[in-house]
């Protein structure tokens, strides 16, 4: 029976070929092509910002660990990198980027803004200190990431820090409709992404299909509900997992991607992250989507998040 831990033929060799000079570019050179989603529109461009479709996220990641994590997440194949100020791990996040030696045209990273900043300028002041942190010029995206605070004055520092090119796309976090609603009645941009608690356990099918009507992306963080609930043990998930060959955490990412939502998992595991990645060539059946559709418990599994 395969598990969330079983590693893909090859993973083993790769993830013990890291511990070698060299390792790194041969896996960036051998690296899975990820698909991207249109997102924005870019003001400064006038059309979408292109954002991958699958992405590492580093909630949680400290130190050592997250700097190492991230600089083999991007040799895996990873090109979109999320963080936040209250990840407090900017600077490792950054390190890693640098430690990658890829071109940072060729990612897209996040961060997010915190309740204690969101204002005017004190929104300015933690964009700036989260660019200082990671070392970079500019972010591809960057959220409100809890409806808390002068949510006005933070979207319009973002609006202009996104038309000055600093900020190729924004968006926000964890918004429910009526924050978006309340949102847009003085946003001259429109939210291009809502990054929300959404896996198998609370699908969020109703907000999924306003969002997308808006226009709006929705991504998944704890897309594995950080495994509670036994998501990498459920019958289910193993069960279709096994008809295709792969695992519970892999099928939830297919769920992921066929409902056009962009997920972030996180790992410290190399082997894990290159399982992660490993979902783009099997397609679930329309059978197999309603049967996870079943799963649905439609209540958070974070209530202290919440």
């Amino acid at each position: 029976m395969l598990g969330r831990r079983t590693v893909l033929a090859g993973g083993a060799a790769a993830a013990t070929a890291l511990a070698f000079g060299g390792a790194r570019r041969a896996l960036a050179a051998a690296a899975p092509a990820i698909p991207t989603v249109s997102i924005g529109p870019n003001v400064s461009i006038g059309n979408g910002v292109a954002m991958p479709a699958l992405g590492f996220g580093t909630y949680g990641l400290r130190g050592d660990v997250c700097r190492k994590s991230v600089a083999d997440a991007i040799a895996a194949g990873y090109r979109l990198i999320d963080t936040a100020k209250v990840y407090v791990n900017e600077e490792e996040v950054g390190a890693g980027i640098r430690d990658s030696g890829i071109d940072r045209k060729a990612l897209f990273v996040t961060s997010k803004i915190w309740v204690d900043d969101a204002g005017y300028e004190s929104g300015k002041r933690a964009f700036q200190t989260t660019l200082d942190k990671l070392g970079l010029d500019y972010l591809d995206l960057y959220l409100i990431h809890r409806p808390r605070g002068d949510l006005a004055g933070a979207w319009r520092a973002m609006e202009e820090l996104h038309r000055a090119g600093r900020i190729r796309a924004i968006g926000v976090s964890n918004f429910d409709d009526a924050q978006l609603a309340s949102l847009a009645t003085h946003a001259t941009v429109k939210p291009a992404i809502n990054q929300v608690e959404t896996h198998p356990f609370f699908q969020e099918m109703a907000a999924l299909g306003a969002l997308t009507g808006a226009g709006i992306v929705m991504e998944a963080w704890a897309p594995f509900a950080e495994g509670r609930n036994g998501l990498f043990t459920n019958p289910t998930l193993q069960a279709i997992g096994r008809a295709h060959g792969k695992t519970a955490a892999q099928v939830t990412l297919r769920w992921h991607h066929q409902r056009g939502v962009i997920a972030i998992p996180r790992s410290s595991n190399p082997a894990h992250r290159r399982e992660n990645l490993a979902i783009f060539d099997f397609q679930l059946s329309a059978d197999e989507m309603e049967r996870i559709a079943k799963l649905d418990l439609n209540r958070s599994q974070f209530p202290e998040w919440t």
